[in-house]
């Protein structure tokens, strides 16, 4: 038995309307919406009386996917800090290869994202940087220069 593919990150948002609009702004487009409730969702997420809104993203070769999730019930949970700071423990980014990072980054604030540290250079090979999206989602973005 061999593992046949990633099929796709979830991420848990506050807004899921908002968080559509920023991804669809990046460029990935809705595969799909639909809404999760019943003993099939409390079986598979593990949790009772679960109702959620959720969208599937993809990039446009089709190869990556986010599934975005909206909890209405149970609410959603605050580890205690909205905004980690990158080297917290866990999963917590998502690195996205643009053609144009400055563009990205000024499309992107539209929809509230912040550039946590600031566009760096990795030798004549990339250019990189963090930003905060919507819910506190770290992204990151990478163009090739080289």
């Amino acid at each position: 038995m061999t593992l046949q593919r990633m099929d796709n990150v979830g991420i848990v948002v506050e807004d899921l309307d908002a968080a559509v609009a920023f991804f669809t702004e990046l460029g990935m487009e809705v595969e799909g919406r639909a809404q999760m409730e019943g003993l099939f969702a409390d079986q598979a997420v593990g949790l009772d009386g679960v109702r959620s809104d959720i969208a599937m993203m993809r990039t446009l070769d089709g190869h990556g996917k986010l599934e975005l999730a909206q909890y209405h019930a149970p609410a959603a949970i605050r580890d205690g800090s909205h905004n980690p700071p990158p080297n917290t423990l866990g999963m917590h980014r998502v690195m996205f290869a643009v053609d144009d990072i400055d563009d990205t980054i000024a499309r992107l604030r539209s929809h509230g994202a912040e550039p946590i540290g600031e566009v760096a250079q990795y030798k004549d090979i990339y250019r990189l940087c963090y930003l905060r999206g919507p819910s506190g989602i770290i992204l990151a973005l990478a163009e090739q220069i080289g």
